[in-house]
């Protein structure tokens, strides 16, 4: 029996589009054991309890790269990320197979290696580079292959996270983007996502603020989720502009280092038609984790 505990993350962060990742700790665990045949699944929605499982296709493809035939499979699973929330879910689901795999069949694959196998899976490596690594990553692919380098974040900082009662779709948060931008607009972008990673370790929420602020994604996908003006304006005038769409939304992130935030703006909030859930979350900086049994 093997058990994989896999951090919640958020992507994007402001201007760091499809680079940059930062866990968080809300876990999801998977539970692997053998059976005689077949395939059985416990503790997820009917709609997931299939072969089409990402847990499941992500440990049959670790499993094949391993030269093992899964031939009698039983997952449990303990999740706590919200589904289509922008929180990580699939990357949780698609890291937590691979290592699954790895583990249940003794395969000695490295970190860096079902890195590369997870992002493989998944086709970006925003959410799955926090995830395997923990903490805030930065991440890119070149020539086909994933790297992912991380960096120091402030214990000071609490990421609020504003998580609404609609679903988005990644695949119309794609759609929505336009084909070209201004090479200013790429100027600025690139610009404010070096700010930013100084900003994160040092703790500057004035530089924070500033550095956040996007001109290629957010702007756009603003207008997909439901009182998404309302929010910023709300979290604003408590005295914290710094929110972010956490990775294509519909969550939305706030930065602050007051753990008394969320007071402030829990009347406001509650107000607002789409049941908005309020959590303070602190940073994973582990990544996923095994254990055997």
């Amino acid at each position: 029996m093997v058990r994989v505990t896999v951090p919640a993350t958020t992507a994007n962060i402001g201007p760091g589009f499809d680079v940059l990742g930062l866990a968080f700790k809300l876990y999801n665990q998977f539970t692997f054991e053998r059976i005689e045949k077949g395939l059985i699944i416990e503790g997820c929605s009917e709609v997931y309890n299939n072969k089409e499982n990402l847990v499941y296709s992500s440990f049959v493809v670790t499993a094949e790269k391993l030269g093992k035939k899964v031939d009698g499979l039983k997952i449990s699973m303990d999740t706590h990320i919200p589904v289509s929330r922008g929180l990580g879910s699939s990357s949780a689901c698609i890291v937590g197979g691979v290592y699954g795999a790895n583990a249940f069949y003794s395969g000695g694959l490295t970190k860096d290696e079902m890195y590369k196998i997870a992002v493989m899976i998944e086709g970006h490596p925003d959410n799955i580079s926090p995830c395997v690594y923990g903490g805030l990553t930065a991440s890119m692919i070149e020539k086909e292959r994933p790297y992912a380098v991380g960096y120091n974040i402030s214990s000071e900082l609490k990421f609020l996270a504003l998580i609404p009662d609609f679903e988005t779709s990644t695949n119309e948060a794609r759609k929505i983007l336009p084909k070209n931008i201004d090479f200013k607009d790429a100027v600025f972008n690139v610009s404010r996502v070096a700010v930013l990673l100084k900003a994160l370790e040092t703790g500057d929420m004035d530089m924070i603020n500033i550095a956040l602020k996007d001109r290629l994604h957010q702007i756009y996908r603003g207008t997909l989720i439901h009182e998404y003006d309302d929010v910023r304006a709300i979290c604003a005038e408590a005295g914290s502009p710094a929110l972010f769409i956490s990775g294509s939304g519909p969550t939305l992130m706030n930065i602050t280092k007051d753990e008394k935030f969320s007071d402030k703006i829990k009347d406001s909030i509650s107000k607002l038609k789409h049941n908005w859930e309020i959590k303070m979350f602190e940073t994973d900086k582990d990544g996923a984790l095994v254990e055997g049994f």
